[in-house]
């Protein structure tokens, strides 16, 4: 009996490890993909989360993709409404992947670049909250909010299905490209579009 739940998970732990990091593709605004496969798109849905902030002042203004809330790798609260004006840079990671490790420099550089202008926010999950800080800072990637899911309500709010993901929202809050960048390639040039 114990063998057959275990085996599932087993099977679910190696088609992970198999699937790696991501497929290096991904949606833009008209669906249409920049060069890889299909990824997952971002349609939020309402999370349990956001039930603390819908009734909060201001809340009216604030698109429903933004009204969520977390922990940020620090321990100090974070509540996605303060993203609400400005385009948004989503980018879900896991602190083992490798390839998430090789887009950590650019999405670092994108985030200094566009400092006031864009909102750049880490959502990292699969792991533990200490290995997600360790990776933060083994990355250097503390100039920026970076946010602990691990029980992975962001990542169901905008249904990501692998890690080394951006999520990239227009100024309100609309979806407007879902995918993998290698190594944060192609983050600029699509974060520069959004700021005009």
């Amino acid at each position: 009996m114990r063998r057959r739940l275990l085996l599932p998970a087993v099977v679910a732990a190696a088609l992970l490890t198999v699937a790696g990091c991501g497929n290096g593709g991904g949606t833009d605004e008209t669906g249409g993909t920049d060069g890889g496969g299909p990824t997952a798109t971002a349609s939020p849905e309402a999370t349990p989360s956001d039930s603390e902030t819908a009734d909060a002042p201001g809340s009216a203004n604030v698109p429903d993709a933004l009204k969520f809330s977390a922990t940020t790798v620090d321990g100090k609260p974070f509540d996605g409404m303060t993203l609400a004006g400005k385009p948004t840079v989503l980018w879900f990671w896991a602190p083992w992947c490798p390839k998430c490790r090789a887009q950590a420099p650019e999405t670092a550089k994108v985030a200094e670049a566009f400092d006031g202008k864009v909102n750049v926010v880490g959502v990292a999950g699969l792991d533990k909250p200490a290995a997600m800080k360790d990776f933060v800072a083994s990355t250097k990637i503390d100039g920026f909010p970076n946010l602990t899911d691990e029980p992975g309500g962001v990542w169901k709010k905008f249904k990501i299905a692998e890690q080394s993901t951006y999520v990239l929202l227009d100024k309100d809050g609309k979806t407007v490209f879902t995918g993998n960048l290698p190594a944060g390639k192609g983050l600029a040039d699509k974060v520069g579009k959004l700021v005009g």
